[in-house]
């Protein structure tokens, strides 16, 4: 039996000895951990204080036993779980979970200290978040809107749980837009032979009021040194299922291929262009009687839910990196 398997009966059997106490919602299992249990939900006393902890380590025995009893000791209930591995045996371990503290509002970072110990002993990479803090953001933009308009709206609406911190563009056609919105809007001309003084310039923006660049149709190649500073923490959107037809006018390309479908990818950007760790894609499938005009505009629409969706999953904490590729769970 797979070590996450065998956790996951360890934490069942704690659950109905009362070593760990029943969620305030409850523990949910994911698909990779063959099945799922629900269980009954706990009175609440009082408002609970939502936080979360990612956590990668080599597999073994014991890892989820061991971070629930933790997390009970502390005074935690277990709201969310899930957990995956990449092979039965030797593999690599991820985990997120959510939890609520009632006594403790307020301490989940002082998580992160105590836990320490734990994280040592399974050679562990984990963080803890408290959920009522949530990201900010820099959206970057040219002259493209879509994709910038719906984060906006999505914002607006509620269904992305963070902060517009700033819109930076290389380009003044959006700038209304955005006043429009309540939003602070950054002109940062990248004028030829002038690149490295507009990214320190934006990298001055971006110091101590951001966590994440989205990258909304900004058409500009970010130097390695901007990347170095923000690795895995910018977001792109590209314009198609890649890898496929890199380089200018790709819906064109497309045409020209007669392709059935087109799609669009959200990535981390890397030093290595268009190549980052890939996080969300999408398509839609299109005929012979759609012009490269009817490929854009349906191109459009994907890039921006699938941009979207990205981020989202980003400021959620849903999303571990294992090499070039990532954990994304539900």
């Amino acid at each position: 039996m797979r070590s996450g398997a065998c956790d996951r009966l360890a934490l069942e059997d704690a659950l109905k000895q009362g070593v760990v106490s029943p969620p305030l919602d409850h523990i949910a299992f994911g698909a990779l951990n063959n099945g799922g249990t629900i269980l009954p939900m706990a009175i609440r006393t009082s408002e609970p204080h939502r936080g979360r902890v990612l956590i990668s380590c080599p597999d073994g025995p014991g890892i989820v036993a061991t971070v629930s009893r933790f997390l009970y000791e502390y005074g935690a209930n277990i709201a969310h779980f899930d957990q995956h591995a990449t092979a039965p045996v030797g593999g690599r371990f991820f985990m997120r979970a959510e939890f609520d503290l009632v006594e403790a509002a307020g301490e989940v970072l002082a998580l992160d200290r105590e836990f320490a110990p734990i994280g040592r002993r399974f050679e562990m990479q984990w963080q803890f978040r408290d959920v009522s803090v949530p990201y900010r953001l820099a959206i970057f933009v040219s002259r493209a809107e879509h994709c910038l308009l719906e984060l906006l709206w999505q914002r607006r609406a509620g269904d992305l749980p963070a902060d517009i911190a700033m819109v930076i563009s290389n380009h003044r056609d959006l700038e209304e837009t955005v006043h429009g919105w309540g939003i602070p809007f950054h002109h940062v001309p990248v004028e030829p032979g002038r690149k490295a003084e507009a990214e320190q310039e934006q990298l001055d923006l971006l110091a101590g009021r951001v966590d994440v660049v989205v990258l909304a149709r900004y058409m500009q190649i970010l130097s390695p040194h901007f990347i170095q500073q923000w690795p895995a923490r910018i977001i792109n959107i590209h314009h198609s299922f890649l890898p496929a037809f890199a380089g200018a006018r790709p819906y064109h390309q497309a045409y020209e291929r007669g392709v059935k479908l087109i799609g669009a990818t959200a990535h981390y950007v890397t030093e290595e262009l268009d190549a980052g760790p890939i996080i969300e894609q999408g398509v839609e499938r299109v005929d012979h009687g759609d012009t490269p005009e009817d490929l854009r505009r349906i191109g459009r629409s994907i890039e921006r839910h699938v941009l979207a969706r990205a981020v989202s999953w980003h400021v959620e904490d849903r999303i571990l990196l294992h090499g070039n590729r990532t954990v994304v769970f539900d």
